[in-house]
């Protein structure tokens, strides 16, 4: 079985220059985890979830810390504090643009290759979509979900004969 055979042609994407928030969107909107980065016609990352889940981390603070009677009050006040860190940075990702945040060593795979190719690769490098590419251009995703579909469909083809 090919990727053309389990593709999706209707891929979501985003450009590079995209502000997160409007990335976010559109993930949210097409009840997806994660899209292609284009500049231009030409895929320069992926985004996804996770990607923008790194923005909301707080660096803890470094220091040896140690537990004293008032633990009570400190414990409290101290995710307070990184609350507010954590709040305050929030503001900014309204102006960050998805090229600072997205995965930009990209795994593509192409119309033709082997289902069992692109399950090897989404292993092999913890990922969960290949953009599909053709001539340069984008032509699709497949994702995991797809992938398994695509076996589940080919099983049933067997049992029929």
């Amino acid at each position: 079985m090919k990727i053309r055979d389990v593709m999706n042609p209707e891929t979501v994407v985003c450009q590079s220059r995209d502000l997160v928030s409007d990335a976010a969107r559109l993930l949210r909107r097409n009840q997806i985890s994660g899209m292609p980065v284009l500049d231009g016609e030409k895929v320069v990352g992926v985004v996804s979830e996770s990607d923008l889940l790194k923005l909301l981390s707080v660096e803890e603070e470094s220091g040896l810390w140690l537990p004293s009677p008032l633990e009570v009050l400190e414990v409290p006040i101290r995710d307070l504090i990184r609350w507010e860190k954590m709040r305050s940075g929030a503001g900014d990702l309204a102006q960050t643009r998805v090229s600072e945040v997205m995965t930009k060593k990209v795994h593509t795979i192409g119309p033709e290759d082997a289902v069992e190719e692109a399950a090897e690769v989404m292993v092999s490098h913890r990922i969960n979509r290949l953009p599909v590419v053709e001539g340069g251009r984008l032509v699709g995703i497949v994702t995991r979900g797809d992938i398994i579909v695509g076996l589940g469909m080919e099983v049933s083809e067997v049992e029929a004969d």
